[in-house]
């Protein structure tokens, strides 16, 4: 009986120790995702309330950083380049640090994005971008931090900030024209090198139509002036494939010299074992 008692006393002090109450988060979390054009945006940051505060020259002073959020700073990621104020912005993700003034405000886009909080020591060179825009008075109260992505355009649009009774925007912009310009350029001078190589190999592993597979591989070969011995070696092994067991040697041997130059022992293996099998060894 004693013995029974304490293993009860046992479950139930470890069921007390891993017992959690769960409650909801003061500043809750955020992720907002966007497209502009063909760049893909998003921003994850808290949103405290304002609770009766006053928050911009009350909470937030005028004239000093702010990690605009709660909790973790808060980070914007773009999958491609942007261009802010003039300035360019490289795809990847940032901090957003503000500094509130009465009539405009500063934003920094800061290269250390992880931890919470403003730096314990502020460093100009992380600044990827600053930029400084006109903070515009609301006419109601907004109790709830909203970040957003707006004015949303083929090739710009605005990072929203609106909370207490102040709003700002941050207007980028974003290369769709030159990303769609590159894409009709490609497709309208036709395949290039590695879609005639990939090509060439998938009907050369399917055992599919193997002289167009010849065919392809020759175009690929043609827009490379020094293909390598894996690039090599595939050609070759597509002309044995269709019969061209001349071709196919003449091929392996650049392969194999290839190979040899850059110590490749894997590729000096197959094409002396291909180039034994086809009798050139």
């Amino acid at each position: 009986m004693k013995k029974l008692l304490l293993i009860l006393m046992a479950f139930t002090m470890a069921y007390s120790v891993n017992a959690q109450i769960e409650t909801p988060a003061p500043s809750p979390f955020s992720k907002l995702e966007q497209k502009v054009g063909l760049t893909d945006i998003t921003i994850e940051y808290s949103r405290p309330g304002v609770k009766g505060r006053k928050i911009f020259g009350g909470l937030e002073a005028y004239g000093k950083i702010w990690r605009t959020g709660a909790n973790a700073r808060t980070k914007i990621t773009f999958s491609t380049d942007a261009t802010i104020d003039g300035q360019t912005l490289k795809a990847g993700t940032y901090a957003i640090f503000t500094k509130p003034g009465t009539e405009t405000w500063e934003v920094y886009f800061y290269t250390e994005y992880q931890g919470g909080g403003t730096p314990r020591e502020w460093d100009d060179a992380k600044v990827a971008v600053k930029t400084t825009v006109k903070a515009y008075p609301v006419p109601f109260n907004v109790e709830t931090l909203t970040l957003d992505i707006n004015n949303i355009k083929t090739g710009s649009a605005t990072i929203d900030l609106i909370w207490e009774k102040t709003y700002i925007a941050v207007p980028f912009e974003v290369p769709t024209d030159k990303i769609v310009s590159a894409g009709i350029d490609k497709v309208m001078n036709g395949p290039g090198f590695n879609d005639y190589y990939a090509a060439a190999s998938y009907n050369l592993s399917e055992g599919k139509d193997i002289a167009k597979a010849k065919i392809w591989i020759d175009k690929a070969m043609g827009m490379n002036e020094t293909p390598r011995f894996w690039q090599l070696r595939l050609q070759s092994l597509i002309y044995a494939a269709a019969g061209d067991k001349k071709g196919a040697i003449s091929i392996a041997k650049k392969s194999l010299a290839d190979a040899e130059k850059s110590k490749n022992s894997a590729y000096i293996k197959m094409n002396k074992e291909s180039l034994a099998e086809w009798g050139a060894m």
